[in-house]
């Protein structure tokens, strides 16, 4: 089954929108002829002007983090229809540091990514073990919970809009990298999940994306694995130069 290669940048709390207009602006000529999809997750005040600069590239904007709720008094919050509405195509759900730093659990991420793909919001799913969960063996348990309960009531025709990203919570912004083997394995086990979930048909049509201080030095082991199809890139997704060779890489 073929899959497209996606890059995804996730600047985090980085980039005002004018910084963010000006890195388009250079990252665009350097990634036209990339055959992998481009994909930018900015901060919320970035988007209309991010997306605006992106309209004519091959780089698709999108948030870091959506509402579950379509309005109402939620002070604070951003829906997926206003994301829409400014031009965003996807959002992260789930990134590690929105679990571990802000407690979303399982049960309200499954809500968010019910609500971006019922407004046609593609959904990047992220999922990943701690350390502690690594070192005692849990690591396929942990990743088969967060799918379950996460993807829970997900339709079948909702799928071409859903991307799974795995991203080891010990290796974010650690300068720790899963061995290539290593994340294969996780992929692997994420894949058979999804097909026990989806079906093994629809299983391998999802793109599942590895994520944990991918550099340009790393990234090219990484991808030509059989079940990686793509990155979530941090730090490095900051700077034109080494998100670009990262993109051209993949």
């Amino acid at each position: 089954m073929e899959r497209k290669t996606i890059v995804i940048g996730n600047w985090k709390l980085h980039k005002t929108a004018k910084e963010a207009q000006e890195f388009i602006q250079a990252l665009s000529s350097k990634v036209s002829a990339s055959k992998a999809k481009v994909l930018l997750a900015v901060p919320f005040t970035a988007i209309t002007k991010a997306c605006q600069e992106a309209e004519h590239t091959n780089i698709v904007i999108g948030s870091q983090n959506i509402s579950n709720e379509v309005k109402g008094a939620f002070t604070g919050e951003i829906s997926s229809i206003m994301l829409k509405a400014e031009g965003a195509d996807f959002s992260l759900i789930g990134h590690s540091e929105r679990r571990h730093i802000f407690f979303e659990d399982d049960k309200l991420l499954n809500k968010k990514v019910l609500r971006a793909l019922e407004d046609d919001l593609m959904a990047v799913f992220c999922i990943g073990e701690t350390d502690e969960e690594r070192h005692g063996g849990l690591t396929e348990k942990v990743l088969e919970k967060q799918l379950k309960e996460g993807l829970k009531n997900v339709p079948a025709q909702e799928l071409e809009n859903l991307v799974v990203a795995y991203e080891p919570v010990w290796a974010i912004g650690t300068g720790h990298v899963a061995t290539p083997e290593m994340a294969e394995e996780a992929h692997k086990h994420i894949r058979k999940v999804l097909g026990t979930l989806f079906g093994k048909t629809n299983a391998d049509k999802i793109s599942i994306l590895y994520g944990g201080s991918v550099k340009p030095d790393n990234i090219r082991g990484i991808i030509e694995q059989k079940n990686i199809d793509g990155a979530l890139v941090g730090g490095a997704s900051l700077k034109v130069d080494s998100f670009a060779q990262i993109v051209n890489l993949g």
